[in-house]
């Protein structure tokens, strides 16, 4: 940064706003590089993000995050909640309770907190010289780079330019699919409004939804609230009553392997770190000759000791047992933990997982070998581009699954209602892989073919949901092609360690991601590539100190493991680390992990 700059952010919701927090934090350093910064929305809702806005979500969706677990902002939920009036409250579905900063509340509760926070950064990065230019409802829909003419180009949905010296693209959720409402098939849960009925109406028929995630959880909880009331009994229990007319309106989850999420469990540290267990000499030791970090030696070196520990203190000496084994490694684990979740009726299984629960949530008793995998993964996701192609492969096709059913972990109130609606009959799963037909031929239907054991069955459905979650980005379908075309941009990629029989061992949907650069056989992990401090990478290899991109749906092959609010603020953090260093140093941070994990550490640090 040698002049005063413009800066472009392209969105408005959680990464942008950590973004804005950590500028402010350095603004006495930064305010002398950056005069200004553009904000792109292209709702005309600023400050919120698609997952808490109320043109996405529902008034019965809850959000998965506490007061104590937020990073720091200019005020906490907490003391937010606390200030409002009852009748705002009321408005957020916030209401004969006692405001807790351990409590979880509604995603709209969340969603004008976080834009009350977004307009106190706005209001005091201004007073502290840097101007602030809002634009909402203003979609960007393409971004060119101008290395040697005016720095980086946007071209609005309106048709306006806008030229800049560096641009964030902060743009968060993405779903390449399109709906079908003819033949009842939504690619996405999002916005929730198209899925419910029409007040007084009912869907008086089964709902298929792709997946038991808790985008799933969202859609049932939408649509049971409108076929129905949950009724609480003298003893606790919840129960299920359904309205009138409503006696064929039932919600089939189908599942690959039919697990349910874990339910919510207490923790002993309210945020993860990216070097807790582990620190970055620890693990710029683990490379191997060829610069890799094996994911088996990950396991081996970090994760076996601190499982020993947190297995110990679980009182779990099956697993300690087994961690003892050298036999036993990532894959072995996530198969015995995933096994031990596994039941024959899942439900059932989660009515039997909810005394535990309970006794961890209400007693603060932490689970501690959950949350220290959790740490552990969010430790490998800040250094994932070490990996070569076949442990990606591996994390992806083992690991993800897993961590994902564990660590987005259902809330026991959730529980509670998945339960109330299975034993009403209004709830069921169906396991088995699921395929989809591009043409449909039953009209106002969607049939789907079910693959379970080698044995296939079709079912159809009026509504049929993907709730699946966001797919990997391919090339084609990042959001701003010219960026694309002219090289800008270019595919994340993982070399093979091994010799080419590794990738002549692919199946063949995989086979697909295979690509060669000047010679070189690489595999396509999907999305952008970018590097350790969020500056893409164009096709000549070399880092772009105008465009970054912190948009977890375009970054997820370099960052598998960022999910979640406090993914956001450690993201932000770090590329704003990068300025501070770019500036006291008089010169761009290099592409070096060595240089890179000195900045990893700072922010966790500071």
């Amino acid at each position: 940064m040698n002049h005063r700059e413009h800066l472009a952010i392209i969105g408005s919701g959680a990464s942008a706003i950590y973004l804005l927090k950590h500028i402010l934090d350095q603004a006495g350093l930064l305010r002398r590089q950056i005069r200004a910064i553009s904000i792109f929305e292209k709702s005309s809702i600023t400050g919120m993000g698609m997952p808490y806005s109320p043109q996405t979500t529902d008034v019965f969706n809850m959000s998965n995050i506490s007061s104590e677990e937020l990073p720091e902002l200019p005020v906490t939920l907490g003391n937010w909640l606390r200030s409002q009036d009852p009748a705002v409250l009321k408005e957020l579905h916030v209401q004969d309770v006692k405001i807790s900063d351990s409590e979880v509340y509604s995603r709209l509760a969340l969603g004008r907190y976080l834009q009350a926070q977004y307009r106190t950064l706005v209001s005091r990065l201004g007073e502290c010289g840097i101007e602030i230019q809002e634009h909402a409802a203003c979609e960007i829909v393409d971004v060119q780079d101008q290395p040697t003419g005016d720095g980086v180009m946007l071209t609005s949905s309106k048709g306006g330019l806008h030229a800049f010296d560096r641009v964030v693209i902060a743009t968060g959720h993405f779903w390449a699919g399109e709906d079908k409402p003819d033949s009842g098939y939504y690619a996405s849960p999002w916005p929730i409004s198209k899925l419910l009925p029409q007040e007084g109406a009912h869907h008086n028929y089964a709902i298929g939804t792709l997946g038991a995630s808790l985008s799933a959880f969202d859609v049932i909880s939408s649509l049971a609230h409108r076929h129905g009331d949950f009724v609480r009994q003298k003893k606790g229990k919840m129960i299920f009553r359904p309205h009138p007319n409503t006696e064929d309106f039932k919600i089939i989850m189908h599942a690959g392997h039919g697990l349910l999420p874990h339910l919510q469990f207490d923790q002993e540290e309210p945020f993860r770190k990216i070097y807790r267990h582990v620190d970055r000499e620890g693990i710029l030791s683990l490379l191997d000759s060829q610069g890799f970090l094996r994911i088996e030696d990950f396991f081996d070196k970090v994760c076996r000791p601190a499982l020993r520990q947190a297995f110990g203190e679980d009182a779990m000496p099956e697993l300690l047992a087994a961690l003892d084994d050298p036999q036993f490694g990532l894959v072995e684990f996530v198969e015995k933990m995933t096994d031990k979740h596994d039941y024959v009726n899942a439900f059932e299984g989660m009515e039997h997982e909810m005394v535990e629960a309970r006794n961890s949530v209400l007693n603060h008793k932490p689970v501690h070998w959950k949350e220290v995998i959790d740490d552990l993964m969010y430790t490998l996701n800040f250094h994932a581009e070490l990996m070569p192609a076949e442990d990606h492969l591996l994390l992806h096709s083992k690991v993800m699954p897993f961590l994902m059913n564990v660590i987005a972990a259902m809330l026991l109130p959730s529980g509670n209602t998945i339960l109330a609606l299975y034993e009403a009959g209004k709830l069921d799963m169906v396991t088995g892989k699921v395929s989809i037909a591009d043409k449909q031929t039953e009209k106002g239907m969607t049939t789907i073919t079910v693959d379970h054991e080698g044995k296939e069955s079709n079912m159809s459905y009026r509504m049929f949901i993907d709730c699946s979650g966001q797919k990997a980005l391919e090339l084609e379908d990042y959001p701003f092609q010219s960026l694309v075309k002219n090289g800008s941009v270019r595919k994340a990629r993982a070399p093979f360690s091994g010799s080419k029989a590794a990738a002549d061992a692919l199946p063949e949907e995989k086979k697909k991601h295979l690509f060669k650069d000047e010679d070189e056989l690489f595999y396509h992990i999907g999305g952008i590539d970018i590097d350790g401090t969020y500056r893409v990478i164009g096709s000549d290899g070399k880092t772009n100190p105008r465009i970054y991109d912190i948009a977890f749906p375009h970054t997820s092959g370099i960052r598998p493991y960022s999910y979640g609010l406090q993914a956001c603020n450690d993201t932000s953090a770090i590329l704003v680390r990068a300025w501070v260093e770019e500036i006291m140093h008089a010169e761009p941070v290099t592409n070096d992990m060595a240089e890179i994990t000195e900045i990893y550490e700072k922010v966790q640090d500071s």
